[in-house]
């Protein structure tokens, strides 16, 4: 009975008010007390949930005038996720995203070792493209990089080369540990440079 109580809740007071502050807002999708920056560049599909605790921020820092974040349809993400595009993050459909994960399109300078970093120009980095079906483990960290479809990114990777499609990767740097053979339709082991063991 609460849990119903609670969803009549969110779908007359804090569905209408999301749904007037972000770009779109897809039919039955929920977000629980989401930090929102640059809401109007921010469009989420139709039954994406976003779990409690989330940021999302879309500001073109960089000077990109066209600076969005897009997440597809029926895309779960967990707790406490931060996203922060300063020119384009894209997640597809069916994606399947743990707590505490943390996507950048830019990073804080550093070149200047006599300038605080605090004071440093942020840098624009390549899109962050997560394909549809993709999986994010917990705590992870894609940078200026991109994940295949229906690929597998361990707990506690930092993404910051792009993932092929239908790959597990794992570790900080992330390399790819295993890839699937469609010739045998299976999922089997890789070597450092990405080849079947």
């Amino acid at each position: 009975m609460f849990r119903k109580l609670q969803l009549v809740f969110y779908y007359l007071f804090s569905y209408p008010v999301y749904k007037g502050q972000l770009g779109s807002l897809g039919a039955r999708a929920r977000l629980l007390q989401t930090k929102l920056e640059g809401a109007g560049n921010i469009h989420i599909g139709p039954r994406v949930y976003i779990n409690s605790r989330g940021w999302l921020a879309c500001l073109p820092l960089t000077g990109n005038a066209q600076c969005s974040l897009r997440i597809g349809e029926g895309t779960y993400v967990g707790r406490f996720c931060h996203f922060y595009a300063t020119s384009r993050i894209e997640i597809g459909k069916k994606v399947l995203i743990a707590d505490k994960v943390y996507l950048s399109d830019n990073l804080h300078g550093y070149k200047d070792i006599h300038v605080p970093v605090i004071d440093q120009a942020v840098e624009q980095l390549a899109p962050v493209i997560i394909k549809d079906g993709a999986w994010l483990g917990e705590n992870v960290c894609v940078v200026g990089a991109s994940v295949g479809k229906n690929s597998v990114i361990g707990a506690n990777s930092v993404v910051t080369r792009d993932i092929p499609d239908y790959c597990v990767a794992a570790g900080a740097p992330a390399r790819i540990i295993k890839r699937f053979d469609h010739d045998k339709k299976e999922w089997r082991k890789t070597d450092k440079e990405g080849n079947f063991i």
